[in-house]
Protein backbone atom coordinates (compact mmCIF):
# COMPACT_ATOMS: atom_id res chain seq x y z
CA UNK A 1 0.00 0.00 0.00
CA UNK A 2 1.19 3.52 -0.83
CA UNK A 3 1.37 5.64 2.34
CA UNK A 4 1.40 9.43 1.91
CA UNK A 5 1.52 12.13 4.56
CA UNK A 6 -0.43 15.05 3.10
CA UNK A 7 1.26 17.56 5.40
CA UNK A 8 4.61 17.13 3.66
CA UNK A 9 6.08 19.72 1.25
CA UNK A 10 3.33 22.16 0.16
CA UNK A 11 0.71 20.38 2.30
CA UNK A 12 -1.82 21.25 -0.41
CA UNK A 13 -4.44 19.58 -2.59
CA UNK A 14 -1.83 18.78 -5.22
CA UNK A 15 -0.57 15.94 -2.98
CA UNK A 16 -4.05 14.43 -2.86
CA UNK A 17 -4.71 14.82 -6.59
CA UNK A 18 -1.42 13.38 -7.76
CA UNK A 19 -1.34 10.56 -5.20
CA UNK A 20 -4.81 9.38 -6.25
CA UNK A 21 -3.92 9.59 -9.95
CA UNK A 22 -0.68 7.61 -9.60
CA UNK A 23 -2.28 5.00 -7.35
CA UNK A 24 -5.01 4.46 -9.97
CA UNK A 25 -2.44 4.08 -12.76
CA UNK A 26 -0.34 1.64 -10.72
CA UNK A 27 -3.45 -0.21 -9.45
CA UNK A 28 -2.04 0.06 -5.94
CA UNK A 29 -4.00 0.87 -2.80
CA UNK A 30 -3.38 4.31 -1.32
CA UNK A 31 -3.65 5.57 2.26
CA UNK A 32 -3.27 9.34 2.53
CA UNK A 33 -3.59 11.24 5.81
CA UNK A 34 -3.22 14.85 6.99
CA UNK A 35 -4.96 15.86 3.75
CA UNK A 36 -4.41 19.57 2.93
CA UNK A 37 -2.97 19.97 6.41
CA UNK A 38 -1.32 23.31 5.65
CA UNK A 39 -4.41 25.01 4.23
CA UNK A 40 -6.78 27.38 6.12
CA UNK A 41 -9.59 24.81 5.75
CA UNK A 42 -7.85 21.42 5.93
CA UNK A 43 -9.37 18.21 4.60
CA UNK A 44 -11.49 17.50 1.54
CA UNK A 45 -13.33 20.51 0.14
CA UNK A 46 -16.11 19.92 -2.42
CA UNK A 47 -13.79 20.12 -5.45
CA UNK A 48 -11.27 17.72 -3.88
CA UNK A 49 -13.99 15.28 -2.91
CA UNK A 50 -15.48 15.31 -6.40
CA UNK A 51 -12.01 14.76 -7.89
CA UNK A 52 -11.56 11.68 -5.68
CA UNK A 53 -15.05 10.37 -6.49
CA UNK A 54 -14.50 10.87 -10.24
CA UNK A 55 -11.11 9.13 -10.11
CA UNK A 56 -12.80 6.27 -8.26
CA UNK A 57 -15.41 5.96 -11.02
CA UNK A 58 -12.68 5.76 -13.66
CA UNK A 59 -10.99 2.78 -11.97
CA UNK A 60 -13.91 1.29 -10.01
CA UNK A 61 -12.04 1.99 -6.77
CA UNK A 62 -13.19 1.19 -3.25
CA UNK A 63 -13.17 4.25 -0.97
CA UNK A 64 -13.05 4.91 2.74
CA UNK A 65 -13.04 8.38 4.24
CA UNK A 66 -14.40 10.06 1.10
CA UNK A 67 -16.52 12.77 2.73
CA UNK A 68 -16.37 16.55 3.14
CA UNK A 69 -13.63 17.79 5.49
CA UNK A 70 -12.10 14.31 5.82
CA UNK A 71 -8.35 14.41 6.45
CA UNK A 72 -7.77 10.72 5.79
CA UNK A 73 -8.59 8.58 2.75
CA UNK A 74 -8.20 4.99 1.59
CA UNK A 75 -8.34 4.49 -2.18
CA UNK A 76 -8.28 0.92 -3.60
CA UNK A 77 -8.30 1.02 -7.43
CA UNK A 78 -9.03 -1.65 -10.03
CA UNK A 79 -8.65 -1.51 -13.84
CA UNK A 80 -9.11 1.78 -15.69
CA UNK A 81 -11.59 0.77 -18.37
CA UNK A 82 -12.84 4.01 -19.93
CA UNK A 83 -16.38 4.93 -20.99
CA UNK A 84 -18.74 7.81 -20.22
CA UNK A 85 -18.69 9.54 -16.84
CA UNK A 86 -20.28 12.52 -15.07
CA UNK A 87 -18.90 14.77 -12.33
CA UNK A 88 -20.66 17.58 -10.48
CA UNK A 89 -18.71 19.89 -8.17
CA UNK A 90 -21.66 21.93 -6.89
CA UNK A 91 -19.63 25.04 -5.97
CA UNK A 92 -17.21 27.39 -7.76
CA UNK A 93 -14.52 24.76 -7.10
CA UNK A 94 -12.02 24.51 -9.93
CA UNK A 95 -12.87 22.34 -12.93
CA UNK A 96 -9.27 22.60 -14.22
CA UNK A 97 -7.95 21.19 -10.94
CA UNK A 98 -10.37 18.25 -11.19
CA UNK A 99 -9.00 17.69 -14.70
CA UNK A 100 -5.46 17.58 -13.24
CA UNK A 101 -6.55 14.58 -11.17
CA UNK A 102 -8.23 12.54 -13.85
CA UNK A 103 -6.17 13.29 -16.98
CA UNK A 104 -3.18 11.06 -16.08
CA UNK A 105 -5.59 8.24 -15.25
CA UNK A 106 -7.39 8.61 -18.58
CA UNK A 107 -4.08 8.28 -20.42
CA UNK A 108 -3.84 4.70 -19.14
CA UNK A 109 -7.47 3.66 -19.69
CA UNK A 110 -8.27 0.65 -21.87
CA UNK A 111 -10.81 2.66 -23.87
CA UNK A 112 -11.65 6.28 -24.66
CA UNK A 113 -12.89 8.36 -21.70
CA UNK A 114 -15.76 10.84 -22.13
CA UNK A 115 -16.26 13.01 -19.05
CA UNK A 116 -18.79 15.79 -18.42
CA UNK A 117 -18.03 18.09 -15.47
CA UNK A 118 -20.80 20.44 -14.36
CA UNK A 119 -21.59 23.04 -11.68
CA UNK A 120 -18.00 24.15 -11.12
CA UNK A 121 -15.63 27.02 -11.78
CA UNK A 122 -13.84 27.26 -15.11
CA UNK A 123 -11.98 30.46 -14.21
CA UNK A 124 -11.34 30.87 -10.48
CA UNK A 125 -8.58 31.90 -8.07
CA UNK A 126 -5.57 29.67 -7.37
CA UNK A 127 -6.14 27.60 -10.50
CA UNK A 128 -5.31 27.74 -14.21
CA UNK A 129 -8.17 29.05 -16.33
CA UNK A 130 -9.96 26.63 -18.62
CA UNK A 131 -8.51 28.38 -21.67
CA UNK A 132 -5.00 27.95 -20.24
CA UNK A 133 -5.72 24.22 -20.06
CA UNK A 134 -7.04 24.22 -23.61
CA UNK A 135 -4.35 26.41 -25.20
CA UNK A 136 -1.18 25.63 -23.23
CA UNK A 137 -1.45 22.42 -21.20
CA UNK A 138 -3.24 20.08 -23.62
CA UNK A 139 -1.16 21.06 -26.69
CA UNK A 140 2.00 20.30 -24.68
CA UNK A 141 0.60 16.91 -23.64
CA UNK A 142 -0.18 16.23 -27.30
CA UNK A 143 3.57 16.40 -27.96
CA UNK A 144 3.86 13.51 -25.52
CA UNK A 145 1.25 11.42 -27.30
CA UNK A 146 -1.81 12.22 -25.16
CA UNK A 147 -4.75 13.47 -27.21
CA UNK A 148 -7.60 15.21 -25.39
CA UNK A 149 -10.43 17.34 -26.75
CA UNK A 150 -11.90 19.89 -24.33
CA UNK A 151 -15.15 21.80 -24.92
CA UNK A 152 -16.51 24.62 -22.74
CA UNK A 153 -20.32 24.69 -22.58
CA UNK A 154 -20.67 27.18 -19.72
CA UNK A 155 -18.06 29.43 -18.17
CA UNK A 156 -18.18 29.49 -14.38
CA UNK A 157 -16.76 32.05 -11.94
CA UNK A 158 -16.65 32.71 -8.21
CA UNK A 159 -18.87 32.58 -6.16
CA UNK A 160 -21.63 30.61 -7.92
CA UNK A 161 -19.62 28.58 -10.42
CA UNK A 162 -22.19 26.75 -12.59
CA UNK A 163 -19.59 26.14 -15.32
CA UNK A 164 -19.69 23.05 -17.51
CA UNK A 165 -17.16 21.33 -19.75
CA UNK A 166 -16.75 18.01 -21.51
CA UNK A 167 -13.46 16.29 -22.23
CA UNK A 168 -12.70 13.29 -24.42
CA UNK A 169 -9.37 11.57 -23.81
CA UNK A 170 -7.84 8.93 -26.05
CA UNK A 171 -5.69 6.38 -24.19
CA UNK A 172 -1.96 6.62 -24.84
CA UNK A 173 -0.19 3.33 -25.53
CA UNK A 174 2.95 4.92 -24.12
CA UNK A 175 3.73 8.50 -23.19
CA UNK A 176 6.63 9.97 -25.15
CA UNK A 177 9.45 11.88 -23.45
CA UNK A 178 9.34 15.69 -23.54
CA UNK A 179 12.53 17.39 -24.64
CA UNK A 180 12.32 21.19 -24.59
CA UNK A 181 15.84 22.43 -23.96
CA UNK A 182 15.98 25.52 -26.21
CA UNK A 183 13.69 28.55 -26.11
CA UNK A 184 14.27 29.46 -29.76
CA UNK A 185 12.49 32.49 -31.23
CA UNK A 186 8.92 33.61 -30.62
CA UNK A 187 6.83 32.95 -33.71
CA UNK A 188 3.41 34.01 -32.38
CA UNK A 189 1.65 35.38 -29.32
CA UNK A 190 -2.02 34.49 -29.11
CA UNK A 191 -4.77 34.89 -26.58
CA UNK A 192 -8.40 34.39 -25.62
CA UNK A 193 -10.28 37.18 -23.84
CA UNK A 194 -13.69 36.08 -22.60
CA UNK A 195 -16.45 37.79 -20.67
CA UNK A 196 -19.82 36.34 -19.67
CA UNK A 197 -22.85 38.66 -19.80
CA UNK A 198 -20.56 41.72 -19.77
CA UNK A 199 -20.55 42.52 -23.49
CA UNK A 200 -22.29 45.87 -23.00
CA UNK A 201 -19.27 47.04 -20.96
CA UNK A 202 -16.87 45.73 -23.63
CA UNK A 203 -14.99 43.81 -20.95
CA UNK A 204 -13.37 41.23 -23.27
CA UNK A 205 -12.30 43.95 -25.70
CA UNK A 206 -10.86 46.15 -22.94
CA UNK A 207 -8.90 43.25 -21.42
CA UNK A 208 -7.40 42.46 -24.83
CA UNK A 209 -6.62 46.11 -25.59
CA UNK A 210 -4.82 46.61 -22.27
CA UNK A 211 -2.79 43.43 -22.75
CA UNK A 212 -1.72 44.47 -26.23
CA UNK A 213 -0.90 47.97 -25.07
CA UNK A 214 1.54 46.58 -22.50
CA UNK A 215 3.04 44.04 -24.90
CA UNK A 216 3.55 46.70 -27.59
CA UNK A 217 5.65 48.69 -25.10
CA UNK A 218 7.88 45.61 -24.85
CA UNK A 219 8.06 45.08 -28.61
CA UNK A 220 5.42 42.36 -29.01
CA UNK A 221 1.91 42.06 -30.41
CA UNK A 222 -0.72 39.43 -29.61
CA UNK A 223 -3.57 38.10 -31.72
CA UNK A 224 -6.31 37.89 -29.09
CA UNK A 225 -9.66 36.21 -29.76
CA UNK A 226 -12.63 38.08 -28.26
CA UNK A 227 -15.47 35.98 -26.81
CA UNK A 228 -18.60 37.77 -25.62
CA UNK A 229 -20.10 34.74 -23.91
CA UNK A 230 -23.76 34.27 -22.90
CA UNK A 231 -23.55 30.68 -21.67
CA UNK A 232 -24.16 31.27 -17.95
CA UNK A 233 -26.79 33.85 -16.94
CA UNK A 234 -26.32 32.98 -13.26
CA UNK A 235 -22.73 34.19 -13.00
CA UNK A 236 -21.02 37.10 -14.73
CA UNK A 237 -17.25 37.08 -15.03
CA UNK A 238 -14.21 37.32 -17.26
CA UNK A 239 -10.74 35.97 -17.94
CA UNK A 240 -7.81 36.36 -20.29
CA UNK A 241 -5.15 33.85 -21.32
CA UNK A 242 -2.08 34.69 -23.38
CA UNK A 243 0.35 32.20 -24.85
CA UNK A 244 3.66 32.61 -26.66
CA UNK A 245 4.66 29.92 -29.15
CA UNK A 246 8.30 29.52 -30.17
CA UNK A 247 9.92 27.84 -33.17
CA UNK A 248 11.39 25.18 -30.84
CA UNK A 249 7.88 23.99 -29.93
CA UNK A 250 7.61 25.67 -26.54
CA UNK A 251 4.29 27.19 -25.42
CA UNK A 252 4.43 29.60 -22.48
CA UNK A 253 1.17 30.77 -20.97
CA UNK A 254 -0.14 33.37 -18.54
CA UNK A 255 -3.66 34.20 -17.43
CA UNK A 256 -5.71 36.52 -15.23
CA UNK A 257 -9.34 36.59 -14.08
CA UNK A 258 -11.79 39.41 -13.48
CA UNK A 259 -12.96 40.23 -9.97
CA UNK A 260 -15.28 42.75 -8.34
CA UNK A 261 -13.67 46.19 -8.25
CA UNK A 262 -10.87 45.01 -10.57
CA UNK A 263 -10.90 46.85 -13.89
CA UNK A 264 -10.77 45.10 -17.24
CA UNK A 265 -7.60 47.05 -17.93
CA UNK A 266 -6.01 45.61 -14.77
CA UNK A 267 -6.91 42.08 -15.88
CA UNK A 268 -5.33 42.64 -19.29
CA UNK A 269 -2.18 44.20 -17.90
CA UNK A 270 -1.80 41.46 -15.27
CA UNK A 271 -1.85 38.68 -17.88
CA UNK A 272 0.54 40.60 -20.12
CA UNK A 273 2.99 41.30 -17.28
CA UNK A 274 2.99 37.61 -16.36
CA UNK A 275 3.64 36.57 -19.95
CA UNK A 276 6.42 39.11 -20.36
CA UNK A 277 8.08 37.82 -17.18
CA UNK A 278 8.16 34.39 -18.84
CA UNK A 279 9.31 35.31 -22.34
CA UNK A 280 11.98 37.73 -21.11
CA UNK A 281 13.53 34.90 -19.04
CA UNK A 282 13.38 32.53 -22.06
CA UNK A 283 12.43 29.24 -20.37
CA UNK A 284 10.71 26.46 -22.34
CA UNK A 285 7.73 26.07 -19.98
CA UNK A 286 6.08 28.63 -17.71
CA UNK A 287 6.12 28.32 -13.93
CA UNK A 288 2.71 26.61 -13.76
CA UNK A 289 3.23 24.19 -16.63
CA UNK A 290 6.51 23.14 -15.00
CA UNK A 291 4.74 21.41 -12.10
CA UNK A 292 1.75 20.18 -14.13
CA UNK A 293 4.02 18.18 -16.46
CA UNK A 294 5.84 16.23 -13.73
CA UNK A 295 3.53 13.16 -13.56
CA UNK A 296 3.57 12.78 -17.34
CA UNK A 297 7.34 12.96 -17.76
CA UNK A 298 7.71 10.65 -14.75
CA UNK A 299 5.46 8.08 -16.46
CA UNK A 300 7.05 8.47 -19.90
CA UNK A 301 9.81 6.11 -20.97
CA UNK A 302 13.25 7.68 -21.24
CA UNK A 303 14.77 11.07 -20.52
CA UNK A 304 12.74 14.29 -20.48
CA UNK A 305 14.05 17.80 -19.88
CA UNK A 306 12.74 21.37 -19.85
CA UNK A 307 13.62 24.79 -18.47
CA UNK A 308 11.65 26.95 -16.04
CA UNK A 309 12.44 30.27 -14.38
CA UNK A 310 11.27 29.36 -10.85
CA UNK A 311 11.01 26.37 -8.56
CA UNK A 312 7.52 26.58 -7.06
CA UNK A 313 6.19 24.71 -4.03
CA UNK A 314 3.98 22.67 -6.35
CA UNK A 315 6.94 21.72 -8.55
CA UNK A 316 8.97 20.56 -5.55
CA UNK A 317 5.96 18.64 -4.24
CA UNK A 318 5.21 16.90 -7.54
CA UNK A 319 8.84 15.84 -8.00
CA UNK A 320 8.89 14.48 -4.44
CA UNK A 321 5.71 12.49 -5.03
CA UNK A 322 6.79 11.14 -8.43
CA UNK A 323 10.08 9.96 -6.96
CA UNK A 324 8.36 8.44 -3.92
CA UNK A 325 5.51 6.64 -5.71
CA UNK A 326 6.99 5.86 -9.14
CA UNK A 327 10.67 5.49 -8.22
CA UNK A 328 11.44 8.02 -10.95
CA UNK A 329 14.56 10.14 -10.54
CA UNK A 330 14.78 13.84 -11.30
CA UNK A 331 17.76 16.15 -11.50
CA UNK A 332 17.20 19.88 -10.92
CA UNK A 333 20.04 22.29 -11.60
CA UNK A 334 20.62 25.96 -12.42
CA UNK A 335 21.57 26.63 -16.05
CA UNK A 336 22.17 30.20 -17.27
CA UNK A 337 19.74 31.72 -14.79
CA UNK A 338 17.03 29.11 -15.38
CA UNK A 339 16.24 25.80 -13.72
CA UNK A 340 16.65 22.65 -15.79
CA UNK A 341 14.16 19.95 -14.78
CA UNK A 342 15.45 16.61 -16.03
CA UNK A 343 13.87 13.22 -15.55
CA UNK A 344 16.86 10.92 -15.76
CA UNK A 345 15.38 7.50 -14.95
Amino acid sequence: MIEIDGSQKSGSGTILRLSVALAAILRQSLHIYNIRQNRPQPGLRPQHLEAVLTAAKLCNAELEGAKLNSRELWFKPKDVKGGKFEAEIGTAGSIPMLLMTILPICAFAKNTVHLRISKGGTDVWHSPTINYVRNVFLPTLKRMGLNADLSVHKYGYYPKGMGEVTITVEPSKSLQPLLLENFGEIKAIKGVSVCTFLAERKVAERQAKAANSYLREKGYMADIQIINDRSNPLQKGSSLVLCAETDSGAILGADAIGELRKSSEAVGREAAEKLYAEISAKPTVDVHLADMLIPYVALAEGRSAYLTRLISDHLETNIWLAEKILDARFDVKKVDGLYKIEKVS
